[in-house]
């Protein structure tokens, strides 16, 4: 990657836009979701961001542009409509130091604005560094069908709920109840606009210290891969892996795949953290069963001529998630 994903508060910070047409008016609609400070440069304004100047939302300054009109912003956008003149100011803003966004011109960027989902506070950012701004939209198109419009909601609720189910359920169990949260009834009940019963679900479960399906009973997935793309990974798959606790790779080379587990999930590559390159499927499961029986969520992902022998003395409830599309 050329450019590092962060999202970053905006709170009392200055943003400038250079420009005063169409395009700042499109960057000025995007930053007016966030608290930041904005500035316009530019001899002149459209009715629209005159209107936030006059409203007290943004500051217009339309003085000679130097460096020094740049010397306080953290971020800069640039885009009056002409090519020329936005390269000529951003190398004005980088003597300033500040990061530039130079509109459609991803060579003069050091900052790119991602195609946004947006459920506030829940933000999806997608960005292909200036490569396939298309494909960028066409998953952003995707996602805005796949993310119900109250999600946000939802989330908003979950984050005032946070400190109270941090009280009252336990360090072990929190995991299980937020998932509980974002995936089984009371996502459902938000979806279908039933937010007041989704909220009294949510907190008469914390009132009881734990989700109506805590998840203390464990889970195991047996994943059999027969190739080592994590782009050809199924989708249930790559679900499991993002909910599990703990992920077993029983050989080395099926390592790209664990790009895809929850960053805060352990993992076990036999032949690199334990045993050693012969180190058996029985001493794989042991571990598994282990995990399985304190209740956690445990991937095991094998080679596919070791799936049978694998699964013997897995428990009933076994899942076995097809690892790669065929």
């Amino acid at each position: 990657m050329k450019f590092f994903p962060m999202f970053l508060r905006m709170s009392d910070r200055d943003v400038v836009i250079a420009g005063g047409g169409e395009t700042a008016a499109q960057k000025a609609r995007l930053l007016l979701k966030t608290d930041a400070r904005i500035t316009f440069l530019a001899p002149d304004l459209d009715p629209e961001l005159r209107a936030l100047v006059e409203e007290g939302r943004a500051t217009w300054i339309n003085d000679r542009i130097t460096p020094q009109s740049f010397e306080n912003a953290q971020l800069t956008f640039i885009g009056t409509g002409s090519p020329g003149a936005d390269a000529c100011l951003h190398a004005l803003a980088m003597e300033a130091r500040t990061l530039v966004n130079v509109v459609d011109q991803p060579e003069l960027c050091e900052a790119n604005t991602p195609s946004l989902v947006d459920r506030d506070p829940l933000v999806v950012a997608i960005g292909s560094e200036g490569a396939a701004p298309v494909l960028a939209r066409q998953i952003k198109t995707h996602l805005e069908q796949v993310l119900e419009p109250r999600l946000g909601d939802l989330v908003a609720l979950g984050g005032r709920l946070r400190p109270a189910v941090a009280q009252a359920v336990h360090k072990d169990k929190r995991r299980a109840f937020w998932r509980w949260v974002y995936a089984d009834a009371p996502r459902r009940l938000f979806a279908r606009g039933a937010e007041r019963e989704a909220a009294e679900l949510i907190k008469s479960a914390i009132a009881r210290g734990s989700a109506p399906d805590d998840g203390e009973n464990g889970s195991v997935a047996l994943c059999p891969v027969g190739a080592n793309d994590a782009d050809l990974m199924t989708l249930r798959a790559v679900q499991r892996l993002q909910e599990c606790d703990l992920v077993i790779c029983s050989e080395k080379e099926f390592m790209p795949i664990l790009e895809l587990a929850r960053r805060d999930a352990d993992r076990v590559v036999v032949g690199r953290d334990i045993g050693t390159e012969g180190w058996l499927l029985s001493d794989q499961r042991k571990l598994a069963l282990d995990r399985y029986a304190a209740g956690e969520r445990v991937v095991w992902l094998v080679a596919r001529r070791d799936a049978e022998r694998a699964a013997l003395g897995l428990p009933e409830d076994v899942e076995r998630v097809p690892a790669v599309r065929v």
